[in-house]
């Protein structure tokens, strides 16, 4: 194997370890918003709110509501990637792992850490995988696709749709707080720091030799507007 190629496998190698520990942690990061009690993301809101409804675990929830916004794709013509299939289902089983590990949660003097803890792992979480370049998250992609089917800017569209599955998942009784507001201020510039701490050089470009034209002694190329002059 050349060293090109061990390098290629290696830097393969490297995202696909990034991605899925970062999802992992994405999902533990959001167990331990819940179990905190203070707030949670988002997203998170509305899977808590129909965890309430249903009797599904939030995790199983988190990747009905994945799939079901990854067939909204299709309409704005998104591609899914590696990245954006795994998310559906890794977050979720990440999930409902942690929040079988980690038990309820007495009093703010551990809720408020746990809950500081969540948020900070989620930036953690956020820049490994969208850092190994593997597709964005199935809620990301459907951002990114409104924004450009519509024309409206990224933040409007971001705002929008959290703003819905925000007041749609409270009106179902998932819990808004201190935590949803926390995570809403300080989620850009952790995403942002941490992307920076996890990014990947480009792989280094393969370089080809050519082969020189089999026969007799072969023939210098001239310099740039020379031509090769008959002896």
């Amino acid at each position: 194997m050349s060293d090109s190629t061990a390098r290629s496998s290696t830097h393969l190698t490297r995202r696909l370890v990034q991605l899925y520990v970062g999802l992992t942690l994405y999902g533990a990061s959001s167990a331990l918003l819940v179990r905190a009690e203070l707030g949670l993301e988002p997203w998170g809101v509305l899977h808590q709110g129909l965890t309430e409804l249903t009797g599904i675990s939030i995790g199983v929830v988190s990747i009905i509501v994945g799939a079901i916004v990854l067939l909204l794709w299709i309409p704005l013509r998104q591609r899914p990637g590696l990245g954006t299939v795994s998310n559906v289902f890794v977050v979720g089983l990440a999930m409902d792992g942690t929040l079988a590990l980690v038990g309820d949660l007495d009093g703010f003097g551990v809720r408020i850490p746990v809950m500081v803890l969540g948020i900070v792992l989620n930036g953690v979480a956020t820049g490994l995988y969208i850092a190994a370049r593997f597709g964005p998250g199935p809620r990301d992609g459907l951002m990114t696709g409104l924004n450009r089917v519509t024309g409206r800017s990224i933040r409007l569209m971001r705002t929008a749709i959290e703003v819905a599955v925000v007041v749609t998942g409270f009106l179902l009784g998932g819990s808004l707080g201190a935590g949803t507001v926390l995570y809403a201020l300080s989620i850009g510039p952790l995403a942002q720091l941490f992307l920076r701490v996890f990014e990947l050089p480009a792989p280094a470009p393969v370089s080809v030799t050519p082969t020189p034209p089999a026969g007799p002694d072969p023939v210098a190329t001239p310099p740039s507007g020379q031509a090769i002059l008959p002896q």
